[in-house]
């Protein structure tokens, strides 16, 4: 018995979310493919009616992920009439985003194996880098466009660094200091570029 379009859809969807929060999580080799499909509630032998090759899983996954955190935190952005930028680091620096990897950032999770997956998916994850950093410089008030970059550029590198080392380390104290004066320095690092 066939399977409608809606239901092909919905079951893709599943596999992307389950394989977007799992990447994040255990990383992009962490993650088999009957594992994935079981925890998708489908069959193995279906993942081929979705995807090409586990490298088309993986773009894709990284894809659905990425496009999931920018929305997340545009809409941060958003609510904040009062300072978007501040809110963006406040909600990307917070011990909640540090503690649940499989909900946070994919640009914080998957770096070091994204460097090493093939074209495509580091073609897809440098897309979602620039519009990420395009997000952060449309928060920022003055400067020149190319300004804007810079410090958008910056403050992406700062906190990205700041939420790996704080998910890595194993010293809570420590942990919390990366957030917290990764934090403050780039909300001082902004208002004196202002």
């Amino acid at each position: 018995m066939g399977h409608s379009r809606a239901e092909k859809s919905d079951s893709r969807e599943r596999i992307l979310r389950v394989a977007g929060r799992r990447f994040r999580e255990r990383g992009l080799e962490g993650l088999g493919i009957a594992e994935l499909m079981d925890e998708a509630g489908l069959t193995h032998g279906g993942f081929y009616r979705h995807f090409a090759s586990r490298d088309d899983l993986v773009t894709h996954a990284l894809g659905t992920a990425l496009a999931a955190n920018l929305s997340r935190l545009s809409k941060v952005a958003e609510r904040s009439s009062k300072d978007p930028l501040h809110a963006m680091i406040d909600r990307y620096l917070d011990a909640s985003h540090r503690d649940a990897p499989g909900d946070g950032c994919t640009i914080a999770s998957l770096s070091a194996d994204v460097a090493r997956a093939g074209e495509a998916t580091r073609t897809a994850y440098t897309g979602y880098v620039e519009r990420f950093i395009e997000l952060v410089a449309a928060s920022i008030p003055d400067g020149s466009p190319k300004t804007k970059r810079m410090y958008a550029i910056g403050t992406l590198s700062a906190m990205v660094g700041a939420l790996t080392l704080s998910r890595a380390v194993n010293d809570e104290k420590l942990a919390d200091e990366f957030l917290k004066f990764t934090s403050h320095a780039l909300k001082e690092w902004h208002a004196d570029s202002a």
